[in-house]
């Protein structure tokens, strides 16, 4: 009787043993199934994402594409541990609580991102614009997440955090691709109406000076000791500073009064 007992535990431990290493086995299976479709299904949505983002700005584009896979990799990896018999819901509390440490150690950084998202989809400026913000000036050359990067004009490169030039003042100089010229000229006594025509007779024939709109040119004040002028002309935005130094050079040559200063 003893024997038969014995016999009978045996065999049903080892039956036991059996189902657990099957159920092991039909697990492992499972989690390895699960993972090959998170690979497939990583790419799948990839795809897709890179489909309905098709005209949206490639940096944009590109860190919508690579959230979307990660998020669905982090989905399937989830599936994999919830079939190995792993407690997901302490995983997941422990993930939270570490982007949550992430998220408060890099708020700066993260606010440079989210203004980098609103630059790249507001779109006040571009690469090439030349722009004025957060106490630098230059041509834009890349628009990243974090950051931008401008190139002066004495061709030094400057990199600005994207928080400081979303929340500040940005000046787009280019955007329009038109600019005026504003000149102040001081005539002391000269007569104003012929010194006028003189001024546009010598600005409007300019090859960089557009001719609409027109140049103008008008008084701006007169005082005991002079009379000030407006003398304002249209050129191309990125020939400004060229057509600012040659007219001001055309009119002092040609206005060679002692008095006369620009």
């Amino acid at each position: 009787m003893d024997i038969i007992s014995i016999e009978a535990a045996s065999q049903l431990w080892n039956y036991l043993i059996g189902q657990a290493y099957f159920k092991i086995l039909q697990n492992l299976l499972w989690a390895a199934t699960i993972l090959l479709l998170t690979r497939l299904a990583v790419g799948w949505v990839g795809g897709l994402t890179r489909k309905a983002l098709g005209r949206t700005e490639p940096t944009l584009r590109k860190f919508l594409i690579q959230v979307a896979e990660i998020f669905t990799l982090v989905v399937g990896m989830v599936a994999v541990l919830n079939r190995l018999g792993i407690e997901t819901t302490s995983v997941v509390a422990v993930v939270g609580a570490a982007g949550l440490a992430i998220g408060l150690a890099l708020q700066n950084t993260l606010s440079h991102f989210a203004a980098g998202v609103m630059l790249i989809s507001l779109r006040p400026f571009e690469v090439g614009d030349f722009i004025e913000g957060a106490g630098a000036a230059g041509v834009v050359d890349t628009i990243g997440i974090f950051s931008t990067t401008l190139v002066t004009r004495d061709n030094v490169v400057i990199t600005v955090p994207n928080g400081q030039l979303f929340s500040g003042t940005l000046k787009n100089t280019t955007v329009l691709g038109k600019r005026r010229v504003d000149l102040e000229i001081d005539i002391s006594d000269r007569p104003i109406e012929p010194t006028i025509t003189l001024l546009l007779s010598l600005i409007q024939p300019h090859p960089l000076v557009l001719e609409d709109p027109k140049t103008t040119c008008h008084v701006a004040s007169i005082s005991a000791t002079g009379t000030i002028l407006y003398l304002r002309p249209w050129c191309a935005a990125e020939a400004y500073d060229h057509v600012r130094s040659e007219v001001q050079q055309l009119v002092k040559e040609a206005l060679r009064e002692p008095e006369l200063s620009l």
